[in-house]
Order: C-alpha cells, then structure tokens, then sequence
C-alpha cells in the first residue's frame, strides 16, 4: 500500500531509480532535480510511465501533471494550496494536475530535497509557497529549452501556456507529455522569472480541493482505514497517571480468549494484539494491571493553580519598555486597573483517535502513520526498531485531525513498532479508544495571567504589567529555542505586543508541573490574546473608551493590526447600534505572520444562556493561496474556538484526566454554529501569512468582551461555563 492521493492509480508507483543528482539555485532555495533512467534510452522508452522533471513534478504521455506534496493534509486544504503555486508557475490546464504525497524516505535519500515534511505553525503553505512557485517555473523552462530544441528555434520564441509549448512563428505545439522525456535531460536553468501577483490566474481564485472528492465517496485512506493482507490488531492500556509504567501484569484470563495472539508489556503501557480490534480491545480491559506511578498520583487542580501562582510570583522579564514601577508610583489622579485571568488544560480531541500500523521485518520497518511530520515519524520508527533510517519506511495516510497533537510527539508511532517488534513480520494495527487519547494527550498548557494597568489623569493607558505563568512547551520538544532560559513562545502576545505604551512589563514564568503539554491549535495564540485583549478592554472601560477607537489610538499608524480591525469593523457596521438585544464585542492579535481581527454580536438570556447570531473575522495573511480553503479556514477556528470557550476542560484528580469522553468533554453541535463572515484583506505582503490558525487568535476575548457588555460581568476565566454561562 503507498499513500492516498488523487492521483490516478497508474500513478501509485514508487518514484522510479535516477542516476543524477542536481540542484538549481533560485533566490536562495535549494531545488533537486534527477534525470530518470528510461530518459536516458530515449522518447520512445517512456511512452508509457510518468517522466520526472524534478522532484516536486512528473508528467505522463497523456499530459497529467503530478505534484509531489511533502506537507500533510489533515483538512487545511494544502494539499491543493501547492499544487496550485506549482501549476500556476508551470502555466498547465488545472484539470490536469494531480497530486501526491511525497516520500520521506527519497527525501531523506536525496538531501532532504523536499525541505520539510513538517506541518504545523500555519506553515503548511506560507513555507512552501516559493519553493513550489520555483519547481514550476523551473520546469516550465526546461519544458521550452525541450521544444526548442526540438525545433531548432530560440528559446525566447516558445511560449508556454495551458500544458502546451508553442512556436509563435511556425504555430507548431506539442504537449508538456510528448516533451516531457527531453525536457528532463535539459540543463537545469539557474534563475527563472516568477511570475507577479498581477499576472497570477490560479493563486488567489477559489480553486475546488483536490481531497474532497475522495472524503466525500468513501475512497480516501486515513490512517485508521489501513487494511493489509495478515494484519492484526492492537488496543493498548497505558499508565492513567502521567510518567508511571507497569509493574506487574496479570494475563491469566485473556491469553486463551479466542483470537488473542499476544499480550505485550511496554514501558508505559499494556497492549493485546488480536485478530479484531473488539477482542482486543476487550481483552486489554479484562487485564489485571498494577501500575507504579512513581509518587506522581497527587497532582490535582489546586495544586496546578499554586504551581502557577508561584510562577508568576518567580516570572522573569521578556520585554521591559520604560518603568512601570516608577510610572504605578507617579499614579497620582490617575487610575491603576488591576485582573487576573487563567486557561485550563485541553485536549486536542482530533476526530480520528490515535493509531498507527506498523510491521517489523528482520531489519525492516514500515509505517503507515497519520502523521503531521513524516520525517519525525521515520526518526523515532528507526530509533524505536534500532535500524538506520533508510531502513525505514513511512506512508502518509490522510489525518482525521491534527492540530498539533501528531506533529513533535509521535507517541503512537513508538508504541506501534513496539507491539510490531513482537510479532516479526506481521503487520499490526494500533488503535487507541477515545478515552486514552484524551487521557494520553499532550494538553494546551494551563497558564495564569495577572496584570495590572497605570491610567492617566486624563484616561491615557501610559503603562502596562503582565505576569504570565505556564509550562513551556519547548522546554519538552526543543529546548534549544529557549533563550537564556526562557521560553517568548509562551509569552507571545504580551512581549511582542503592537500596542504603543510607554512603561511596558511582560515577564514569564516557567513551571515544571507533571502534566504533558504540546502545540494546539494556534499555541499561546489560542490562549494569551484572551487575557490580552479582555485586560484591554477592562482598561479602556475604565477611561471610558469606546473599545474600538481606543485600540486604534494606542496602535502605530501604519499598523496591519490597525487595518484588520478597521476591515472588520466596517464589515460589521460597528458605530451602527446591533438589534435590540443584541451586543457587540471584538478583539484583534497577528499570528504565524498573519492579522486576525474578530467582532462577535450576541445576545445573553436572564439565565446566562448565550445565543452567538454572528461572528465576522477579517484576515491579512499577506497573500491568499485559494480563497475557498482560506474562508473555510476561518469557518472551522470559529467552531473550535466556541466550543474552548464555552465548554471544554482538562482537569486533573490523584495525577490523572477526569475527562473520557464526549459526555465530559462536549463539542458544539450544528445548531449552536452562529454566522460566520469571513473576511480576506490580504495587504500583498512579501511575507505570507498562515491561515489554520491566526483566526483563533481574536475569537475567545471578542466573545467574553460582548458578553461583559450585556451583562457587565467580566469573564476572566475559561471555559465561561464556571461563571454560569452556556451556549443556547
């Protein structure tokens, strides 16, 4: 089995053999090419396979266009954003192109020519934008060298348009498939025109998704559809209390059931393997498993908020402008605001519970995993197996949900090769139930906020103090990005605020609390902006500002958070009063490179039930790769930031998750979704912004800020169920 793509089932070969390696320079990135073998023999040879141009594209005698995807597809839709950054360079029919995902293991093989497989970050399309828009350029040419050459004319006369070279003299043209074999053994050009905004035809357009066909007739392959001949199952118990291990396990009533095949130890969990995934899955429950929690069965909720109230009583500085300490003391006629906020724990919840098929041969693995970082998924297989990394290999399957959760932790991957190893040769499928995968997790960080702002006589915010207290999530994956210890991830929003104040304090505190934390959708942007841009707002209530006009005030002018809420405010007539009833509440923060600004009109019953009617939310990503996938973007951060913030909570009870499932931790249904307008106004920024997550960011304080102004309540606490608020 290779991976789901929508490319034609002639095209489910692996990449064939190639005997040269080349790079081509263009402005600054590195592109791989290779000539194939059979070009080497000739046209004619061919005839009847897909030709490599380069790495990233393959043309067939019929003139389909194959684009290689190395970032994954988990519903962001950019298994189409780049395919189009390569067709609209290639200057092909779109009804031509097809796509793939690429293969780590030919990445790896040839100096990781595809640069990343890693998606995350709201990285999927802004990082690979240019490399994609070159690899079409660059085959565009050596497809018009090839026609050239075939004719015996300039280069400069042939012009490439709609999957064709023509000869502008003669009116002679051939197909990019009948030049396809000769323009692979073309010198590789070393800088190519790419083309200007202006003259894009596919970037920029609603082009439909190239997966959506397949999700919607059944056909697409996630990792939890993967069937192959002999294969088993696996379900698997782990340690209920984070960091414990087995310490003694009781198969006596299960290694005789009927199809129990194996029961294997693990060093933090229990698995049985079956030849169904019920009987499994009932087998691991009928276990008689003592666990060691190693002293780490205390944790609970209480001890977490004294864990982060020491943290920010320890925070250490990430920005200091001016002195906030002289500036509280000079205060005078004027007027100190003081809040503290806080997040709890989260769960990722991805529709498609953890799961991973491995199968473990001699000294060969192969993986069939939904991952968000292929190459991570190769590393830790062959760290697992003790077997070099090219003797590995990793199908990408379709994720049923990602948002971080199997990006840097690729805890089910080891723990599939793991089961595997103990059944050499057969391949086993891993299924995790819904109840470990919220117990399992790696959580969006709790994280205490408290902060205090210095008003003028005359109402000016002149200076600002923010405390801030989590776990840091580098600290567990990439320590070496902590800066002299500190973590400014955990402190984005505040340390890098647009906002224009004269004594500005921002400090973090790190904690070591023994609960597993991890990227979520958006990060500290699904998180901080809350505490932010709701403390702003308290701020700007207290000098009686309009919360509109007193943000503008306090950014620079030429401000693209400026712009956003300016957009957004204009699209939802914000100096027009809403329906009798009804009020408004807005927020603005950048993300990942992009500006998000949100306005949120909604209506709060006597019962402090909360009808959402509308929600517009306007984004400058810089560039907008496929309007239809951008406005679903922004759809889909509006469904997962209400339900956050209404509804969702880890909590923790003698070291361990209270929630299992969908009874504790509630998702909104369809008829709480309120009106969602989405807004594009992309500046044209060199620099592309992302558009998985920046919309997030404003979502939760322009809810909370609306709801203070119906009720007057200021809610400084998710979710907004513990002050009694529900969605209708």
């Amino acid at each position: 089995m290779n991976t789901p793509h929508a490319a034609s089932p002639a095209l489910l070969k692996s990449r064939r053999s190639f005997i040269q390696l080349g790079a081509a320079s263009a402005a600054g990135l590195t592109l791989g090419f290779h000539l194939p073998v059979m070009a080497q023999k000739g046209a004619g040879s061919v005839s009847q396979e897909a030709v490599d141009i380069n790495a990233w594209i393959r043309i067939t005698p019929n003139n389909l266009v194959v684009c290689e995807v190395a970032r994954a597809e988990m519903g962001q839709g950019t298994s189409t954003s780049l395919p189009m950054m390569l067709a609209e360079e290639l200057e092909c029919n779109w009804a031509d192109v097809r796509m793939e995902f690429a293969s780590v293991s030919e990445h790896l093989a040839r100096n990781k020519v595809y640069v990343t497989f890693a998606t995350g970050g709201s990285r999927g399309t802004r990082d690979s934008q240019a490399v994609m828009r070159k690899a079409g350029a660059v085959a565009r040419e050596m497809l018009k060298a090839a026609a050239a050459q075939e004719w015996g004319v300039p280069v400069a006369d042939c012009v490439a348009k709609a999957g064709r070279i023509s000869h502008r003299a003669s009116q002679r043209s051939l197909t990019y498939g009948a030049l396809a074999a000769k323009a692979a053994q073309q010198p590789v050009p070393t800088s190519v025109r790419l083309k200007a905004p202006s003259e894009w035809t596919l970037i920029g357009q609603p082009i439909p998704r190239l997966d959506i066909p397949a999700k919607v007739d059944g056909s697409a392959v996630f990792g939890i559809d993967v069937r192959l001949p002999g294969m088993l199952y696996a379900a698997i118990m782990q340690c209920p209390v984070f960091g414990g291990s087995p310490a003694t396990v009781d198969d006596t009533a299960v290694k005789n059931r009927r199809g129990v095949k194996k029961v294997v130890t693990g060093p933090d969990f229990v698995a049985v393997v079956a030849d169904n995934w019920w009987r499994a899955q009932q087998a691991v429950k009928a276990l008689k498993v003592a666990w060691d929690y190693k002293g780490q069965d205390k944790l609970d909720d209480l001890a977490v908020f004294k864990l982060l109230e020491a943290g920010t009583q320890a925070a250490r500085p990430l920005r200091q402008d001016g002195d906030f300490a002289k500036a509280l003391a000079e205060v005078g006629a004027g007027k100190v605001v003081e809040a503290e906020y806080f997040v709890p724990y989260l769960s990722h919840f991805t529709l498609e519970p953890q799961n991973c098929t491995a199968q473990v041969t001699g000294d060969r693995v192969e993986v069939w995993a939904p991952t968000q970082n292929a190459e991570a998924t190769l590393a830790v297989a062959a760290k697992t197996a003790g077997v070099p990394p090219q003797n590995v290999k990793v199908n990408r399957p379709y994720l049923g949900g990602g948002f971080g959760r199997r990006g840097g932790f690729q805890d089910f991957v080891r723990q599939s090769v793991q089961i595997a190893q103990a059944l050499p040769g057969v391949p086993v499928k891993l299924l995790w139930t819904r109840e470990e995968d919220m117990q399992h997790d790696f959580y969006r960080p709790a994280a205490l906020y408290r902060q205090r702002a210095v008003l003028d006589a005359q109402g000016q915010l002149v200076a600002w103090e923010a405390k801030l207290a989590s776990q840091s999530i580098l600290a567990a994956i990439r320590p070496e990005s902590l800066k002299n210890g500190q973590d400014f991830q955990a402190g984005e929003s505040f340390h890098d605020m647009p906002y224009q104040v004269a004594h500005l304090d921002v400090r973090h505190g790190m904690c070591d609390i023994n609960v597993p934390v991890g990227f979520w959708r958006s990060v500290f942007h699904s998180q901080n902006p809350f505490a932010r841009e709701c403390f702003l707002d308290e701020v700007l209530a207290s000098a009686g500002k309009d919360p509109l006009q007193g943000r503008l005030d306090l950014l620079p002018a030429d401000s693209r958070d400026r712009l956003v809420l300016q957009a957004v405010a204009k699209a939802a007539a914000w100096g027009r009063a809403p329906a009798k009833g009804r009020v408004r509440g807005l927020a603005v923060q950048d993300a990942y490179g992009s500006y998000a600004a949100a306005v949120v009109e909604l209506s709060v019953s006597a019962q402090k039930v909360v009808t959402v009617h509308k929600v517009w939310v306007a984004v400058d990503p810089g560039q907008v790769a496929n309007i239809d996938s951008a406005k679903a973007q922004i759809e889909g951060n509006v469904v997962y930031a209400l339900s956050t913030m209404f509804l969702s909570e880890i909590n923790v009870r003698d070291g361990r998750v209270q929630q299992a499932n969908l009874g504790d931790y509630p998702l909104m249904q369809l008829r709480q979704v309120p009106q969602i307008i989405p807004i594009l106004v992309p500046t044209g920024a060199e620099v592309w912004g992302g558009m998985g997550e920046p919309p997030y960011a404003p979502l939760t304080a322009a809810v909370a800020n609306a709801i203070a102004k119906a009720t007057g309540e200021r809610l400084r606490r998710n979710p907004f169920s513990h002050a009694g608020y529900n969605l209708a």
